[in-house]
């Protein structure tokens, strides 16, 4: 089966081609550019390199959250229109997830952390064991109230993620040597790994299938409060 994994979620976009488990290609790219501009084109190129034209692709596999609002929106519109229109199967994975790859050979427990603001993270906990298993789902959640849990697990963690950057000096104040972070080489997402480990998920229902946010977007929470109060 040769499978095709998309992850818009946040800057880096990242694509994948896989066929039976094997890695085809992939394309990774980690620049501040608009998803909506080059995704479509990017896949469009990573599949005239292999040589491959799109009514191949026998299965899509999509990050759905969380992570950017609009990337998330822009990762999960392209696999369900290149899902329905091709009338393959789709499958959706966590974003968080798709970071956490290094954690494969860690002893230990994996923390991948995106940056949600105001010293909020998008995170979850997970392990992995021949397969990846899910500690804690993945929330949106204050960093303090982040690393308490993590303190009361007294495990080794491995914070994967380019983010994780902006909380390291609290991270190591609260978990001290019990934190070890990724390499820099290692902050990406990979979606060849996603594609295979989602080679063991059900497809989802292509036109019911949304994305995971978390939290609704900004704009919409502040529509809402002006709403409430116009109303009030």
């Amino acid at each position: 089966m040769i499978v095709l994994a998309i992850d818009t979620s946040n800057q880096p976009l990242s694509l994948a081609v896989v066929k039976d488990d094997e890695v085809m290609g992939e394309l990774t790219l980690n620049i501040k550019r608009n998803h909506s501009i080059q995704a479509m084109t990017a896949v469009e190129s990573l599949l005239a390199t292999l040589d491959l034209s799109a009514d191949q692709i026998e299965r899509i596999v999509v990050a759905k959250g969380p992570g950017s609002y609009t990337g998330v929106r822009i990762g999960v519109t392209l696999a369900k229109t290149l899902a329905w229109s091709l009338k393959i199967p789709l499958v959706g994975v966590s974003s968080l997830l798709s970071l956490a790859w290094p954690g494969k050979q860690f002893d230990g427990i994996v923390s991948p952390i995106m940056n949600a603001r105001r010293g909020r993270v998008y995170t979850g906990l997970y392990t992995f064991d021949e397969t990846w298993m899910e500690l804690e789902e993945d929330r949106n959640v204050s960093m303090e109230e982040w690393l308490d849990l993590l303190a009361d697990r007294e495990e080794a963690v491995l914070f994967c993620g380019a983010d994780v950057d902006v909380f390291w000096e609290q991270i190591q104040a609260r978990l001290g040597d019990r934190a070890k972070r990724v390499s820099a080489s290692e902050e990406v997402p990979r979606m060849a790994e996603m594609a295979i480990y989602a080679s063991e998920l059900a497809d989802e229902d292509v036109h019911e299938f949304v994305p995971n946010y978390i939290r609704m977007a900004e704009a919409e929470a502040n529509w809402l409060k002006e709403q409430e109060k116009n109303n009030g």
